[in-house]
Order: structure tokens, then sequence, then C-alpha cells
């Protein structure tokens, strides 16, 4: 039985709603915006900041963390929000099972024996049309939205881990939310965890 579950997903796969709807049928605790309430209380840092900061690269470019302020040792405050979720993140798994969206958990618990790393992905046209819904924005928006989300995902992935976000081998499983849904997503997420 695999006790902890990451949910790395591309934008406007569902891959949240999946990560609470298999965290819901296993009885797990459910972790995706909670991390972002500890780490505000354990930093001090806005919400907003750490939303951002925690999952997204300054801009669409790697070289952005180049030009981050440091301080006389060289870190940089991303470099320190990032430690500070890696820690909060090890606690979690600590604490008991759970399903943890996002946040680099997949690497930082990438040698936990129990867990599964899950990544969702989905359709371009699925994913507009889903991202055009849950923001109310037309469709050219959404499909940039996503761009730029899923690029300053990747670009942060890169930073922190040192690998390639979405990449099939840094995961147990890779699901296409467009081809299964939803649900089904969920059921074979909790399958393969028992």
């Amino acid at each position: 039985m695999k006790s902890i579950i990451t949910i790395s997903r591309q934008f406007g796969s569902g891959g949240r709603e999946i990560g609470e709807k298999t965290a819901a049928e296993l009885g797990y605790k459910f972790y995706d915006k909670e991390i972002i309430e500890k780490l505000a209380e354990k930093t001090g840092l806005a919400k907003e900041y750490i939303r951002k900061a925690g999952e997204y690269a300054p801009s669409k470019s790697i070289f952005s963390y180049a030009f981050i302020a440091r301080n006389s040792d060289g870190t940089s405050i991303t470099d320190y929000l990032y430690r500070v979720q890696r820690e909060l993140v090890l606690e979690i798994a600590e604490e008991g099972p759970c399903v943890i969206v996002g946040r680099c958990a997949d690497y930082i618990l990438r040698e936990h024996e129990g867990c599964l790393n899950v990544f969702i992905r989905g359709e371009l046209d699925a994913k507009i049309e889903r991202v055009t819904k849950l923001y109310s924005v037309s469709p050219d928006k959404a499909k940039k939205i996503m761009k730029d989300a899923d690029k300053k995902r990747a670009i942060n992935y890169k930073y922190c881990a040192e690998r390639e976000w979405g990449a099939i081998k840094n995961y147990d499983m890779v699901l296409n939310s467009t081809a299964f849904g939803i649900e089904k997503c969920v059921d074979l997420i909790c399958r393969a965890a028992k």
C-alpha cells in the first residue's frame, strides 16, 4: 500500500480535483492550498507570493533565477522558500497517509518507499474548455494562461529538482485525464496505491 501520493499536473488537466477525490476515496489527508497556509505561518511570507514562487518561476526563462536578489551567503528568497517547502513536505509525509499536489513533492519524496508519483496530463482542447469554464475567460486567454503556467512550472521544477518536469521517467504513473476522465483517473490511482 502506498501511503503517499504526489500529483504533478498540467494546468487545466484536473490534477487538483483528481488529487482531492483520490484522497477522499482512500481516506488520506489532502494537501494543496494547505501547504501555502503552513508555509505562510512558518516563513511570514505573503500567501500570494508563496502560491506563485513555490511552484512557478519568476518568468518564462531559467535565467530569471540569475537576477533574483541574494544575501551574503548566496541564498535567494526563492531558495529559502524551497528549503522550507521541502522540510514541510517531508514533515507531512511523516505524519501519515496523504495526497500532495505540486510543490516538487515527487522530487522531494523520490526515495520514500511508500510514495506513488503521478503526473496528470490532458489534451489541449479539453484543457482549454476546462480553464475557460473555471476562470470565465476566452479560449485564447485560457490557452495563454495554460502555456505560461506550465512553462513557469517546468522552469521552477528544473531549478529546484534539476530534472525535466513532466518527463515520464520521473513518475510511476502518467495519466491522460481527457482519455480516462476524472473518475477513472481517481480509480486507477487508488488501485495503484493499493
